[in-house]
Order: C-alpha cells, then sequence, then structure tokens
C-alpha cells in the first residue's frame, strides 16, 4: 500500500507502507519507506483521489493531473475547470468525477480520460461532492447555500435542497443510508429515505475533514489537534484522541484483512496511520507516522490490489447525454433551472481533453498517430534503401 499526500509547496508525496508482524506484546509497528515525489502543479494541491492504478491530484492551478501509481510517471493532465479544484472522486476504475470554483461538476472517463459531462451545478463555488456507493446518485454542496442531488445515470439534477449557511462537506455513509453534511463546526445527520435531517453533531471548532469508519460511527477532525468518534445514531462522542501537534486537515479510513485503519495528515507534516479497535469507544493505537515537513492539504491510500470491479452505473451517462439532449426540447423535468445552466456550459472538446506535454487533443489519439508516423518512416526508409541498391546496380 502507498500513502500520498499534496502540500502548500505544490508537491505530491508517495510513501510505501510495509505491514509488519507483531514483534512484542501487542505493539505493532508498520515501516513507511519515502517512495516518489511529483511536481506537476504550478500552485498547492487542493485535492487528491486514488483508484486501482491511478493517483488524480487537483490544484490552485485549475488543472487535474493525473500519475500512473505502476509505472510511477505522469500520465498528463486534465484541463477543464477555470477555478481551483476544490474536490474529486473516483467511482470505480471507470469514472472520475471533480468539481471545482467555477460552479462546474465535470465526469471523466478514467480509461480514455475524456469529458463525459460537464454540468454547472451551483451558482457559486463546488465546495464538495459525494458519490452514493450504488453510483446511481451524487450529492455537492456549493456558496449558493443549497445542497444538490445529482441523477448520475441521466447526468440531471434530481433534487435540490436550499441551506442557512454555505456547507464546505458532504459524505455519504458506507451503505449509502445516510450522509452529513457539514457546516462550520456543525454536522447534520440525514436519513436517505426521509431526506430529512435526524440529528445535528456539534464539534467544538470548525470541522476540516469527515469519514465513516462504520455505518453508525463518523470520525471528525477539524482545526485542531484531536480526532473524535461520533456515533450518529445516539449523536455522542465515543472517545476523542490527539493524533497530531497542529491541526487535521484530511483523514482516509480503509479496511484490508485483520485491519481497520484510519490515516490522518496535519499541517505539522506528519502523516500518521493508526489501528481502529473493535470497540470504538477506545482510542486506536498509531501503527506508523511519517514527517514529510510540508503543510499537508490532503491525503489518499493507494492499495496495491485489484479493488471492486464493479463498473460504474455512470456508464449509462455517455449514451444518456445525447438522448436527454433530444429530448430537451419537448421535455421539461424538476431540475429545469439546472439543465438550463447545463446548455450554456457545454463542454469544450479540446479542453475536456488529457493533455500531455505536448498538448495534443487527446493521448489515445496521440499514441495512434506516433504509431502512423513511425509507420511511415519505416516504410520511407525502405523505400531509399531500394533507390540506393537501384542506382549501385
Amino acid at each position: 500500500m502507498e500513502l500520498v499526500a499534496g502540500c502548500y509547496e505544490q508537491v505530491l508525496f508517495g510513501f510505501a507502507v510495509h505491514p509488519e508482524s507483531k514483534a512484542s506484546g501487542d505493539r505493532e509497528k508498520w515501516t513507511p519507506v519515502a517512495d516518489f515525489t511529483h511536481h506537476g502543479h504550478t500552485a498547492s494541491l487542493s485535492a487528491v483521489a486514488v483508484n486501482s492504478r491511478f493517483v488524480v491530484t487537483g490544484s490552485k492551478d485549475e488543472t487535474i493531473h493525473i500519475y500512473d501509481m505502476k509505472k510511477k510517471i505522469d500520465h498528463g493532465s486534465l484541463v477543464h475547470h477555470n477555478g481551483t479544484i476544490t474536490c474529486l472522486k473516483f467511482h470505480g476504475n471507470r469514472h472520475l468525477i471533480s468539481g471545482a470554483e467555477d460552479g462546474v461538476i465535470c465526469v471523466w472517463d478514467a480509461k480514455k480520460w475524456e469529458c463525459l459531462k460537464s454540468i454547472k451545478a451551483h451558482r457559486g463555488h463546488v465546495t464538495f461532492l459525494s458519490i452514493h456507493p450504488s453510483g446511481k446518485l451524487a450529492l455537492s454542496v456549493g456558496t449558493d447555500k443549497t445542497l444538490r442531488t445529482w441523477n448520475l445515470v441521466e447526468g440531471r439534477s434530481a433534487f435540490i435542497k436550499n441551506i442557512k449557511q454555505n456547507a464546505h462537506i458532504v459524505e455519504w455513509s458506507p451503505r449509502g443510508e445516510k450522509y452529513v453534511v457539514v457546516i462550520l463546526n456543525h454536522i447534520d445527520v440525514y436519513r436517505l429515505d426521509t431526506a430529512s435531517v435526524s440529528g445535528i453533531i456539534t464539534n467544538e471548532k470548525r470541522v476540516s475533514s469527515v469519514t465513516f469508519v462504520s455505518e453508525s460511527v463518523l470520525a471528525v477532525a477539524g482545526d485542531e489537534e484531536v480526532v473524535r468518534f461520533f456515533d450518529t445514531d445516539s449523536l455522542t462522542c465515543l472517545c476523542e484522541f490527539k493524533a497530531h501537534e497542529n491541526r487535521v486537515k484530511d483523514m482516509f479510513s480503509f479496511e484490508i484483512p485483520e485491519h481497520h485503519v484510519i490515516v490522518t495528515a496535519s499541517s505539522d507534516g506528519f502523516i500518521k496511520m493508526w489501528k481502529l479497535k473493535q470497540d470504538k469507544k477506545v482510542p486506536p493505537s498509531l501503527l506508523c507516522e511519517v514527517n514529510t515537513k510540508a503543510r499537508l492539504t490532503c491525503l489518499g491510500v493507494w492499495l496495491d490490489r485489484v479493488t471492486d470491479t464493479k463498473e460504474s452505473q455512470l456508464q449509462a451517462a455517455e449514451p444518456s447525454v445525447s438522448e436527454e439532449e433530444q429530448s430537451k426540447g419537448n421535455k421539461k423535468e424538476s431540475g429545469d433551472t439546472v439543465q438550463e445552466e447545463e446548455r450554456q456550459s457545454k463542454p469544450n472538446a479540446k479542453k475536456c481533453a488529457l493533455t500531455g506535454v505536448s498538448n495534443k487533443p487527446t493521448k489515445g489519439r496521440s499514441q495512434v498517430l506516433t504509431k502512423k508516423r513511425k509507420m511511415v518512416e519505416k516504410l520511407e526508409k525502405k523505400k531509399r534503401k531500394k533507390e540506393k541498391i537501384r542506382m549501385m546496380q
């Protein structure tokens, strides 16, 4: 496995982690080893997402960079947004969804690296988005004081809820039966079946990151050194522990055989891995830590294995885009205002493409062109050789 983290200093760090068997007593230690650094952006990193092959990073330079974790090389960049990239989410290995300060949400084909759909989602910035485990729905929040539900199968707005203040985080639970919306230090817990607030959790300071460690337990980090575990049913704090010397910027949780792990990244430069206990009222134990000596902003974990090969339901989004546009003339749906905005922001084919150093339209197309050029060059060389032989005779 590999820890990946972005920072204000424009660099993506990669640390390979080697789990070790218990040496003495119950104390278990893992070893992180520096693997790579990638300086692809010209401004600070603001978001990171990981699938089984790639790490993608978003930045204040308005681009998304793709890093191939198998080959350990830069795979190019995606240029479509006109604002800081605020959130990146993979669903399976086939689709990536990005949100930015231009108010646009983009759905990308993560194989061809083409923009399938560009939606003007919010009147202000898109501050965060979260994909339902089924891949059929997504939630987004923005600076227009709205919580929006998106039908990803049809690529349209499904529901708009006005909220009193601007939310900066939204997150689905692992089974997708509930979701949380974060406004400053308040966490509103919603149930999917009622789409209404079932309770409110209040943290001591502004919340910077949340992650579900189970269907009912939510890990909360804020502008402080402490991480807290809350029960989203009883709305009580189960436990808290001091994770860092400075504020915690991002968290990530995952499960591997015999281990349930939560990773934290802080402004103090440290990335730490913690082993969760069966009883969430007991604070987790530290597995390992590494000092990047940088001001960290975002975090991800790359697991070197074939993750869920569940092909995203978003595959339907590509054909449905054309179907939707054909039906726009004679059909008006509930998300009319959003669709009106969508029409105005049709994706520029050149901007949506994956661009490398050469700035060619698409990576796939450029590879085909280079192959053709090589074939032509070989044929020309053969012709020259034949002509020389004829001259000699």
